[in-house]
């Protein structure tokens, strides 16, 4: 009872400012706490300018932080919000005021029981980024070595987990009294924005991403990851090596330092491919504060608090689909869609196919440079509702990542179109990952893993047939020898030879 209490308070709170922005229709489309929305609207009465995701973008970021973050999260849904709704949320940046350079290094200081001038020879006191959760001031050390120090603002945790429980309760509301919005899965994304957050306010998570993205682009000199200096760096604390380019959305810059925009759009696309495709572990937040080129004309990456990572099989699935668009084989781009679990499987796959083209093509017929890959996923979503498509939380991040880059490489390069760059490197990636090799390779894999987990096996089954027959039924001896291995031999040559000539026959049959 007091939990609902206080967050019908917060509700109407939001409310109200949602109100003052004439944005009430995001609660009211919800369909919750009707009365908080009927008092919210007799208690401020306006008109405001603007088209409502540019009113929408200006009631989240008067409401905090935490509904900064949550409108960039929902302008990934479509879906859920509309085209031109959500395009315009795309636009609603993360910055907010600064927070005192004496905070800044009291929290500096807390945090590593010291004086700050005993870490570093020199502190800006100017903050150089001010976001929702933290800013970063520049730096020297002690050792003369030029640095970034990113330092959390003082009681953002606590802030966060109030409006986090509203959230939960309204993702609550939603899904016991909106049968028809369950598809979307309302509380699943809350909690996935939850764990987003959560790691963004522990500073230790942003580095070891940071280290996991740089070791993974350690022999790529196209792409610079900077440095973490771990000595440096704590929960509440963050210091990296200091990155120095040009944004990567000031083209006439980049022209002037002598760069091809083209050349540093390519660079910048495959390693955006790479990173989703290759490693499925990609940096999630690349507006142009986070991308730079570079004096030698590589790209320069940083802020490590949004990451998204895919399994190979969500990766074989969505590359699949991006190829089947791309080629607009869109029979192909809706079986992925059945494969994959996202459609039931008594859905139609034609029907679905043509919902595919009938999206597509008004995208694809575009010309090359305005072709959005992004755009058209957020559109797909909006008509699988007669499909019965669940949304899927994990490839939310990956949307919203896509729709920034997008517009971000669009800035540097009108003319060009990073997917089409990227295009050859998708190919190879589906060849080695989806051919006949690919297969051979995985059924090996399987056999392998099934052979190193055949002793447990063997004890789970005399374990459950002693239970059965109270003791009494036991495996042959010898038989448990044979497929133990026999004593010291790990694996029995029978055993081997009957699983290779298995693996063999299945060789076969893939590649005939």
């Amino acid at each position: 009872m007091l939990r609902s209490l206080g967050n019908i308070a917060r509700l109407l709170r939001i409310a109200r400012i949602l109100a003052r922005h004439d944005v009430l229709f995001l609660l009211e489309r919800l369909e919750v706490a009707e009365s908080v929305v009927m008092l919210a609207r007799l208690a401020t009465r306006r008109r405001v300018d603007g088209r409502p995701g540019q009113r929408l973008a200006l009631a989240l970021q008067e409401a905090g932080p935490s509904f900064i973050k949550l409108g960039q999260a929902l302008s990934t849904r479509s879906d859920l919000l509309g085209e031109e709704l959500a395009a315009d949320l795309s636009e609603l940046q993360d910055h907010l005021p600064p927070f005192s350079s004496d905070e800044a290094r009291a929290a500096i200081e807390a945090e590593f029981d010291g004086p700050v001038t005993a870490l570093f020879s020199r502190f800006d006191d100017e903050a150089i980024a001010a976001a929702s959760i933290a800013q970063v001031h520049f730096a020297v050390t002690t050792d003369d070595r030029e640095v970034a120090v990113k330092v959390l603002r003082p009681g953002i945790e606590a802030a966060f987990n109030r409006d986090l429980d509203l959230f939960r309760w309204v993702a609550e509301l939603i899904e016991a009294t909106q049968p028809d919005l369950r598809r979307l899965k309302p509380l699943e994304v809350v909690e996935t924005f939850a764990e987003t957050v959560k790691m963004e306010m522990d500073l230790r998570f942003e580095a070891a991403a940071a280290a996991e993205l740089g070791e993974n682009f350690a022999e790529d000199p196209t792409f610079h990851v900077p440095d973490v200096d771990w000595g440096r760096t704590g929960q509440r604390v963050l210091t990296t090596e200091r990155v120095a380019g040009i944004p990567m959305d000031d083209r006439e810059a980049v022209l002037a330092a002598g760069h091809d925009p083209d050349a540093v759009l390519e660079k910048a696309a495959a390693a955006f491919f790479n990173q989703v495709f290759r490693d499925g572990f990609f940096h999630a937040d690349l507006h142009p504060g986070n991308l730079f080129v570079r004096a030698d004309g590589t790209v320069g990456v940083v802020d490590f608090g949004i990451m998204g990572r895919l399994d190979l099989k969500l990766r074989r699935y969505l590359g699949e689909m991006l190829l089947g668009f791309l080629t607009r084989d869109y029979r192909r781009a809706a079986e992925v869609h059945f494969e994959a679990g996202w459609v039931p499987a008594h859905r139609s796959v034609d029907a679905f196919t043509q919902a595919c083209r009938s999206v597509a093509e008004p995208i694809m017929d575009k010309p090359q440079n305005e072709i959005s890959i992004a755009r058209l996923l957020g559109q797909l979503f909006q008509v699988t509702e007669t499909f019965e498509m669940e949304a899927q939380p994990g490839l939310l991040l990956l949307q919203k990542t896509m729709l920034v880059a997008e517009g971000t490489g669009r800035k540097l390069s009108p003319d060009a179109n990073m997917w089409f760059l990227a295009r050859p490197l998708i190919e190879d990636w589906m060849t080695q990952n989806l051919g006949p090799e690919a297969q051979l390779r995985d059924t090996v894999n399987e056999l392998a893993s099934a052979l190193g987990r055949l002793p447990r096996l063997i004890d789970n089954i005399e374990k459950s047939a002693a239970i059965v027959g109270g003791g009494g039924l036991k495996l042959h001896p010898d038989t448990v020898t044979a497929l133990r291995g026999g004593g010291k031999r790990r694996r029995n040559p029978a055993l081997l030879w009957a699983i290779g000539a298995i693996g063999a026959l299945i060789a076969v049959l893939l590649l005939t």
